[in-house]
């Protein structure tokens, strides 16, 4: 899979730029502030219709304008698609896919596929376990594009029950216990339909994940990706049953999917507690890649890879390590230093040189996406 031509208007510090990126590896340098993580923050937003940061839409959008356009051509090895985003400050996102409009999120999703790595990576290991389920989610996504409508109908039913639970006010009535009875059966169904396929998502990753750990750590550590929850002992009906009580009196749903977490072991012990920063570091690396792996191997598809300037981040070993283990496909590397000795850079687009509105590469008419 690669991205040809890229095209950005009022997004983030970017007001009007084109860019063509090689298939093999792109340098984006520059001084910070510069917008080189924009850049591919808008190309991840092509792939999963949000910011990898976690930014709000409006932020997205250039001050002093009402939408930004995100424009990609892709290629996914038998098919050129055109990708079109209108980002709104306010109100809904228009997309586009080869010029016809598309009603829905989920039918933007499988069109680009991209594996982001970031400093903020360290996170999947350090933080808390919301952090985890997002990029397990995700990579749910990125496997089967279906499985984000597994993730939005939980999500959907689960505000529903919330919304019931804060208005019973601590009293468990006769009507509030019937309705619970109904989104409970729902809650159940897609609680444990997502569970299911992030457990059997987990089984498949973890051997991945393994190597990739034992290679960047020489050896010495050995990584372990398993699931936890307070539920599925009983079954998630049974337990969902047995704390009504106490989900009423704190009006929300306290176990469940949403409440999961993927636990990470080296030599058997927390990634979390345990583990050196660095060692946190190659944990986080070990994810991505073998998700990476995974998506690849599931879909015939080597997704985009998309660096922020993850090398200044690490020692000199991990960061051969890391060179030795970038997947054979399109790359795009941010840095503002300098990159390390074995990466192979195709083409470099120095923003440092540019300025919005200069064209570096193509001819493009406006999107469409807009209309």
């Amino acid at each position: 899979m690669t991205i040809s031509r890229l095209w950005l208007a009022n997004y983030r510090n970017h007001r009007d730029i084109r860019v063509s990126l090689d298939p093999g590896v792109t340098l984006l340098s520059g001084p910070n502030g510069w917008g080189k993580t924009n850049l591919l923050e808008a190309i991840a937003w092509l792939s999963k219709g949000s910011s990898f940061r976690g930014a709000p839409t409006d932020a997205l959008v250039q001050h002093g304008y009402e939408k930004a356009i995100v424009r990609a051509e892709v290629y996914d090895g038998q098919r050129e698609v055109l990708l079109e985003a209108e980002i709104a400050s306010k109100g809904r996102n228009r997309i586009q896919v080869n010029r016809q409009r598309v009603a829905r999120l989920r039918d933007l999703l499988g069109y680009l596929r991209a594996t982001v790595f970031t400093p903020d990576d360290l996170a999947l290991v350090k933080s808390s376990p919301s952090g985890r389920r997002t990029w397990l989610d995700d990579l749910l996504v990125d496997l089967h594009p279906p499985n984000y409508a597994l993730r939005t109908e939980f999500d959907r039913i689960l505000r529903q029950r919330n919304a019931l639970l804060k208005q019973a006010r601590g009293r468990l009535t006769p009507d509030v216990a019937t309705t619970l009875d109904v989104w409970d059966s729902k809650l159940t169904a897609a609680g444990e339909a997502i569970a299911a396929v992030r457990r059997a998502t987990l089984i498949d990753l973890e051997p991945l994940a393994t190597a990739v750990s034992d290679q960047l750590s020489s050896g010495r550590s050995t990584l372990t990706v398993t699931t936890a929850d307070n539920w599925s002992a009983e079954g998630l009906g049974v337990a969902i049953q047995q704390a009504r009580s106490d989900d009423v009196r704190r009006g929300m749903t306290t176990l469940g999917p949403h409440r999961d977490d993927v636990i990470l072991t080296l030599n058997g012990m927390s990634s979390r507690t345990h583990a050196s920063q660095g060692e946190q570091r190659s944990v986080a690396l070990a994810l991505r890649l073998a998700g990476h792996r995974l998506v690849a191997e599931r879909t015939g598809v080597e997704p985009v890879v998309l660096l922020d300037d993850v090398f200044s981040e690490l020692d000199s070993g991990r960061s051969e390590a890391l060179v030795s283990m970038v997947p054979d496909a399109q790359v795009v590397i941010t840095t503002a230093g300098v990159v390390p000795e074995g990466v192979r850079i195709d083409k470099v687009l120095d923003l440092d040189r540019l300025t919005n509105s200069v064209d570096t590469g193509f001819e493009a008419s406006t999107p469409g996406a807009s209309g």
